[in-house]
């Protein structure tokens, strides 16, 4: 079955082809996904370009001389990272958008370097399930 996923709002939708798997997919720490998102990390699993297929239009944003980042320009969901530099032919497309997040398990953490302090101890913080009452 081909996984799919899209923007909060629903006006993006894509498809990752039927037994297509991810070149790889991490968590990135870098401060470029952390101010586009908003978010400490970011989840990533790149394709390839022809292996998906994007309905809907996302709005582009040049965030460096060769990277594209996607998002809805509706709701503002980011959702793709194209550089065609060092990602030829592929798309980044972050795991969180998927409708079944956990079909592509995380392979590793990179940009770790900008990793914010507070990250290295999550696993150590108290957890709920749900919003604490």
């Amino acid at each position: 079955m081909a996984e799919q996923g899209g923007c909060l709002c629903g006006a993006i939708r894509y498809e990752i082809r039927d037994g297509a798997a991810p070149v790889h997919h991490a968590l990135c720490h870098c401060r470029d996904c952390q101010r586009a998102s908003g978010a400490p990390a970011n989840s990533w699993s790149l394709f390839a370009k022809d292996d998906v297929t994007v309905k809907g239009e996302p709005g582009s944003y040049r965030s460096s001389e060769h990277a594209v980042r996607q998002s809805c320009s509706t709701c503002g969901t980011s959702l793709f990272y194209l550089n065609d530099q060092i990602f030829p032919g592929q798309i980044d497309i972050q795991s969180a958008t998927l409708d079944h997040p956990d079909a592509f398990p995380v392979q590793g953490q990179i940009q770790t370097a900008e990793r914010i302090g507070w990250m290295g101890s999550i696993d150590t913080l108290p957890s709920f399930e749900r919003y604490p009452g």
